[in-house]
């Protein structure tokens, strides 16, 4: 489905990512974890067309997406939830979703998109005409996947769902995240820095460490590795 082979990107001439490889597979959770730095929401901004790698290529059922501007890879069904939501603060909740379907034509289409989202948050319903600004973390990290979901994607990215958010509304996340895959089969790219949940939630992972990925496998797997469980589980 998606296939990242040996891109190459930088800042300023400077690298943060220098060979990576990877694939996500239809109806996988793959997660990517790493510590603050490591080029993981490089990674996110690369496939979704923000940023150009220097060399490698991105492909997506076939189609070079490196090649695109942002708009071209939401047009093959690619929603990126970026870190720190992103949303239009002086919009309402409403506005934003619909907002995140502006790619589709249907209206009908919208209105039952809009109750499914409702079913999976309904506090977005309750807050329907609200200001995104002033909703609390969690209902905006909710309006930002919700968003997304508009789209209707074959494939979800997600950055840092669970940042600033209350413990008790990270839960509600994770298991948003865990039935979206489960339950309607959407496949999903998690970029995580709850390494525990990331790897709970995955089908497969990578670890990246200073913009090289240096270990991969099931989640299964690298929860149980030592070296995973020293550097980020504190085990």
């Amino acid at each position: 489905m998606l296939e990242v082979d040996s891109i190459h990107v930088g800042y300023d001439g400077v690298l943060a990512l220098r060979g990576v490889s990877f694939r996500v597979e239809p109806g996988e959770i793959v997660s990517i974890i790493g510590s603050n730095g490591a080029g993981k929401t490089t990674i996110l901004k690369t496939i979704s067309g923000l940023l150009k790698p220097v060399s490698g290529k991105v492909t997506f059922n076939g189609a070079r997406l490196d090649t695109l501007k942002a708009h071209g890879v939401v047009r093959h069904g690619i929603a990126h939830v970026p870190e720190g939501r992103r949303l239009f603060a002086r919009q309402t909740v409403l506005e934003n979703l619909i907002l995140g379907a502006y790619t589709r034509k249907n209206p009908s289409e919208r209105t039952e998109d809009l109750e499914r989202i409702f079913a999976l948050f309904p506090r977005l319903k309750e807050r329907l005409d609200q200001k995104a600004g002033t909703l609390s973390g969690g209902e905006q990290q909710m309006l930002a996947i919700g968003r997304g979901l508009m789209l209707r994607p074959k494939l979800l990215m997600l950055d840092e769902p669970s940042m600033g958010i209350a413990p008790k509304l990270v839960d509600t996340i994770f298991e948003t995240i865990h039935d979206l895959n489960e339950k309607e089969g959407l496949t999903i790219l998690l970029v995580e820095q709850n390494v525990r949940e990331a790897l709970e939630l995955a089908s497969r992972a990578y670890v990246l460490q200073t913009g090289s990925v240096v270990m991969e496998g099931s989640g299964d797997a690298l929860l149980q590795s030592d070296s995973i469980q020293k550097a980020y589980l504190g085990i």
